[in-house]
């Protein structure tokens, strides 16, 4: 690379909307401050709502620029809590609002869904990449086994049981050692067992951590577990800088949310409740326009909370 073309690249970063746009005012976007500035021309300006104000702070923490690129797992010790969505939506949402390339990878070595609930194709998989690995010099070499939602590239995991074992932890650190040339954001959709091979080599090259439970006894206690797990085994670092998501498709009224939320709020650097929404809910192909306002402002908070670690020093993985 020149010494121009490394200085351009350099200085990539400080083109933002912020920094060369003049000064126009706080013009409000949604609800009734919105219509009142239109139908004024602009005369009238209310300024903008709390609920803007949270948002558009929420959306300049996710445009934060990544030196290199900054890993996310997503994991779960108990399978059935949400873990797949909050990987996928989590991946549209910071594809969505970031102007540089984010890739999902599915480390499920049980058949994932991942690449189901995205693009709903699995033909081409990350054992595919795999096997031809050493062409793979450019994006494009790379582009050839993902497929697309949005601006979000997919990599499926192994759809045959009967080899899906061969995604091991050498594995996955081969396959991230390619992505991490051509991507600033991976995040992975683990397996939920936390002692397979795929595993050691996710929590071995991770910057963020996240875990999913629910607001239930068993959601709460597998989630609580997980962190326990993750400390008994050398990632206490991890777990202090981790956010645990709370998906709260199912819930109980006999058990108390602010006791759940505290005590991880008292593990963890922060706890992002996800709100039921029916589209989720299906478990089929998801969309983010089609999500409730209230879970996509949610998933713009996990995203948010995440992204206050790009461009920093990350935790030791191992305390």
């Amino acid at each position: 690379m020149s010494e121009t073309s490394e200085a351009l690249e350099g200085r990539s970063g400080e083109l933002t909307e912020d920094a060369i746009v003049r000064f126009r005012g706080e013009r409000p976007e949604r609800g009734w401050r919105s219509l009142l500035y239109r139908l004024t021309g602009g005369l009238v300006n209310p300024g903008l709502g709390a609920a803007e104000r949270t948002r558009r702070d929420r959306l300049r923490r996710i445009r934060r620029g990544v030196p290199g690129t900054h890993q996310i797992a997503v994991s779960s010790i108990k399978g059935g809590v949400g873990k797949t969505t909050v990987s996928a939506c989590l991946g549209l949402v910071l594809a969505e609002h970031r102007g540089d390339r984010v890739i999902a990878l599915d480390a499920n070595p049980d058949a994932g869904t991942l690449a189901d609930r995205l693009t709903g194709d699995t033909s081409v998989t990350v054992r595919h990449m795999l096997e031809h690995l050493e062409s793979a010099y450019s994006l494009a070499d790379v582009a050839r086994y993902t497929s697309l939602a949005g601006r979000l590239q997919v990599l499926a995991s192994e759809q045959d049981p009967a080899m899906s074992e061969a995604f091991d932890r050498a594995g996955y650190e081969r396959v991230c050692s390619v992505l991490t040339r051509f991507y600033n954001v991976i995040i992975t959709d683990s397996g939920t067992g936390l002692v397979h091979s795929a595993m050691e080599g996710t929590l071995a090259l991770v910057d963020s951590l996240v875990v999913v439970g629910a607001p239930t006894v068993d959601g709460a206690s597998r989630a609580s577990k997980t962190l326990d797990w993750l400390v008994a085994h050398g990632y206490a670092a991890a777990v202090a800088n981790a956010v645990v998501v709370l998906s709260c498709d199912r819930k109980s009224a006999e058990v108390d949310p602010k006791r759940v939320r505290g005590h991880f709020e008292s593990r963890c650097r922060g706890v992002v409740d996800i709100p039921h929404d029916p589209h989720l809910a299906s478990g089929g192909r998801i969309e983010l326009e089609r999500l409730r306002p209230a879970t996509h402002d949610a998933f713009l908070a996990l995203a948010a909370l995440l992204a206050d670690g790009f461009g920093g020093r990350p935790a030791d993985r191992r305390a």
